[in-house]
Formats: C-alpha cells, sequence, structure tokens
C-alpha cells in the first residue's frame, strides 16, 4: 500500500478472518522484553501468535551485529483496547468539539485502533523498539507510543521531520521486519503485524490468519 490507509478504512474490516487457532505463546525467553506497559495488561503483553514470534526471531538475526529488538508489548486484551481507544477518542471529541463522529473514529485510529480490527486483540501485532547491546535504545526520532498530537506527526514512520540518524535507524527496523514477513503501521514506526487484517489488506493475502480473541481463549 502506498498510501496511508487507516485501521478505520472500511476496507479492513472487510477483510476476512480465516481463523487458524495457533495459540498465544509467551515471548519471554526469546528476546528482549521491556515491562513499561505491564501495568495495564498484567503480563498478557507478553504473549504473541506463535507465526508472529517466529518471524520476530527472524527479524533479530537480520539486524546489524550489536543490535537487538526490544519488545515492548504484544497481545491486548480487547476490553483494554476498548478503553485505550474510547479514551484517545474522547481526548479528540473534546479538543474539536465540532468534529462528526467518523472524523472522530477516523482520526483516533491513526493512534489506537478500533477494538474490532485491532491487531493487538488478535495477538498479531508487536510494538517494539531497537537497542544496542547495552540495551539502550535507539534515536528513532520520537519516545515510542509518542501520539500525532504530542510528536507533531513525527511518529508517522516516513515523517520528514526527524535526524539523519533516526532515519537511518528507522530503516534499519524496518528492513529487517520487512523481509521477515511483517507490515507496518506507517502512522507509528513502532507497531508491525502478521496474520491480521491489516496485514491482509497490505500484502494481497485473501484472509487474516488471526482474529481477536480473549485472554481465556488460549
Amino acid at each position: 500500500m502506498s498510501e496511508i490507509i487507516l485501521m478505520s478504512d472500511p476496507r479492513v474490516a472487510a477483510v476476512p478472518v480465516d481463523e487458524c487457532g495457533e495459540r498465544l505463546v509467551d515471548v519471554s525467553g526469546c528476546l528482549p522484553v521491556d515491562d513499561r506497559k505491564h501495568k495495564d495488561s498484567h503480563g498478557a503483553e507478553l504473549h504473541l501468535r506463535q507465526g508472529v514470534l517466529d518471524r520476530l526471531l527472524r527479524a533479530q538475526t537480520l539486524l546489524p551485529e550489536g543490535l537487538r529488538l526490544l519488545f515492548v508489548e504484544g497481545y491486548r486484551p480487547p476490553a483494554l483496547q476498548r478503553s485505550y481507544f474510547e479514551e484517545y477518542a474522547d481526548s479528540l471529541r473534546a479538543g474539536h468539539p465540532d468534529w462528526p463522529a467518523d472524523r472522530i473514529r477516523s482520526a483516533a485510529s491513526r493512534y489506537v485502533s478500533p477494538p474490532e480490527i485491532a491487531p493487538h486483540t488478535a495477538g498479531a501485532a508487536v510494538d517494539l523498539t531497537l537497542v544496542d547491546t547495552e540495551g539502550r535504545e535507539l534515536d528513532l526520532g520520537t519516545p515510542m507510543n509518542a501520539g500525532p498530537e504530542q510528536s507533531d506527526g513525527a511518529c508517522y514512520t516516513a515523517a520528514a521531520g526527524i535526524s539523519d540518524e533516526a532515519r537511518a535507524n528507522r530503516a534499519v527496523l524496518g528492513g529487517a521486519m520487512s523481509v521477515a514477513g511483517l507490515v507496518n503501521y506507517p502512522t507509528e514506526w513502532w507497531h508491525w503485524s502478521y496474520g491480521d487484517r491489516y496485514w491482509a489488506l497490505a500484502t494481497g493475502a485473501p484472509a487474516a490468519l488471526y482474529g481477536p480473541r480473549e485472554p481465556d481463549a488460549d
């Protein structure tokens, strides 16, 4: 996809899901993990579908020597996704009381996916960054999870207003992740997914492999 297609786009929701039944697996011990999201999801965020983890491990081998993926968040329970989306949408309504509901939904989906199609709720998406061998995060242009308003659009993967170093680091991350078979959500440089509806639309797959699931469905 050359254009930026948001998660709220009807074309994403229209992608069918052919659920493969793959289990959620714990990534602990497989990749360096960061606990900045643990307070919200109580450990659920450390899980991914097996096929996604396999591709992350592949991406790790494609990075230059001395660099590592730092895993921050994977699976997100639907109730938590819903609360994130509604909280952000409420903040947009407060700042733009003249915006109609469809514009609020579209603007919110730049940063938080609508809960019914969110890749995180399927265990198909991962938020991550790059670190060196000492665990220091590389400059990727913005902090992880910096929203469009907070970052003045610099969170967009192809944003122009970032340093050459940050742009180069994004290219390193993107190169490894793309070769490993994951796709990026272009409004968030840190968000990559495989097997979900957005991935299917981006790659031309006939259906998504993973649909939303509750934590106890595993």
